[in-house]
């Protein structure tokens, strides 16, 4: 290990490209403290202290929503924006063909999206601050529309420390915000645990099989994260000119877990829905409603596990054109051995595809409902572990490790993975 750190303290550009990540993160660190003004914070905390899905949503923010900080609404907009946009690119032809046009085309898309994280991010803001409109100290139109400008500016502010991180520093910006605030909540949930153990709640094998379980998790998770079907694929010999190309073999990697965690974030985001409403509108029926989909309930297990099947076929199935890989083959003179190309080719791909998509829905099925597992065999309530946080933590580790690993591999110095 420390010989794998002196490789990487040996490549300056590297050295330079984590400290800048770093002070970003102590800009974002420090931005989650800063309060938004006129609004009565302590209220605010209140909510979020009953382990309800409003907590789950702080987490990913580190904390800045339950402060009511400049960063509360956190860089979600942004994602929200990046998955519509994904999704309209293949009923939109434009945004299609702008995917098609590279360097570019992708400037274009990059500037939809920023304009999309600025409307999405005041209507949202909006709602928020007419929602918590109770702890407000001096409610109104104005104040309303300075805390949704606030938080509209600190959205848009995280968005441009990720774009400068992706480009300066090192790994995806905008995933190692999240990671950040995601991370950033350990030392609360460890306090929590901690005080359960004070309080006689539980005891140390509580805590030990709590451990058990979550490096368990990880395990399971990096295991299917970088799981990969892999499709033999032969390439035939042509000539052009004096030079012979082809005669060689390759592969399609198929990833297991195609969809990555969008499932499961369309998934809560819609099941989250009436729980929210029933928490702000004080109406029998409405709170009655709101309490079939309470966390936990047996319609809202079913219903998440079904949507998160749903997605998992549904995203991946935009994300990947099976038809256009099998063209592409052909086009390069590519087949799968036993296959004809076209469309024979395109339905084996469907048919492997299918398959491996339903393991990767159990799978994300599976962790989504561990936090409830965990809770039941432990005894620890309170603190999130598992679901979409375990999966951005693991992605975002894996991905960073693997572009540290090129960039020092590229210096022509031993890499610091095995």
């Amino acid at each position: 290990m420390l010989s794998a750190l002196a490789n990487l303290s040996q490549v300056s550009e590297l050295r330079r490209k984590i400290l800048f990540t770093l002070a970003m993160f102590v800009v974002f660190r420090a931005g989650t403290h800063i309060p938004v003004p006129g609004v009565n914070a302590s209220m605010i905390e209140q909510l979020f202290n009953s382990g309800n899905l409003l907590g789950l949503l702080d987490m990913f923010s580190g904390g800045a929503l339950s402060k009511f900080s400049v960063f509360a609404m956190s860089i979600t907009p942004y994602i929200n924006a990046s998955i519509i946009l994904q999704l309209l690119k293949v009923v939109v032809p434009t945004l299609e063909q702008w995917g098609k046009e590279g360097v570019e085309g992708q400037k274009k898309l990059t500037k939809v999206t920023r304009y999309g994280t600025v409307v999405l991010g005041f209507i949202q803001a909006l709602g928020m601050a007419y929602g918590l409109r109770m702890a407000i100290n001096n409610p109104g139109i104005f104040s309303i529309l300075l805390i949704a400008i606030t938080l509209t500016a600190g959205t848009v502010f995280l968005m441009w420390i990720g774009e400068q991180i992706t480009a300066k520093g090192v790994g995806n910006g905008i995933s190692l915000i999240i990671f950040a605030g995601i991370v950033s909540r350990i030392p609360d949930g460890l306090n929590v645990i901690y005080q359960y153990l004070q309080a006689g709640t539980i005891n140390a094998l509580n805590v030990l099989l709590f451990a058990v379980i979550a490096v368990a998790m990880i395990v399971f998770v990096i295991a299917i994260t970088q799981g990969i079907r892999k499709v033999p694929v032969q390439y035939a010999k042509r000539v052009v000119g004096r030079k012979m190309y082809g005669g060689h073999s390759s592969y399609i990697p198929l990833k297991v877990n195609q969809a990555g965690v969008i499932p499961i974030i369309f998934a809560s985001s819609i099941l989250m829905f009436p729980v929210t409403i029933g928490q702000f509108v004080d109406v029998a029926w409405i709170k009655t409603v709101a309490g079939w989909f309470a966390w936990g309930s047996p319609l809202q297990t079913t219903l998440y596990v079904l949507m998160i099947l749903f997605f998992t076929y549904f995203y991946t199935a935009v994300s990947i054109n099976i038809n256009d890989v099998a063209d592409n083959l052909k086009k390069y003179g590519g087949f799968i051995p036993g296959l004809r190309p076209g469309k024979p080719t395109s339905d084996y791909l469907d048919r492997i595809m299918t398959r491996i998509t339903l393991a990767g829905a159990i799978f994300l099925s599976l962790i989504a409902l561990m936090p409830n597992v965990i809770g039941w065999m432990t005894g620890i309530e309170g603190v999130y572990f598992g679901g979409t946080a375990l999966l951005i933590v693991v992605g975002v580790a894996l991905d960073t490790m693997k572009q540290i690993e090129s960039l020092v591999l590229m210096r022509h110095y031993q890499g610091f993975m095995k």
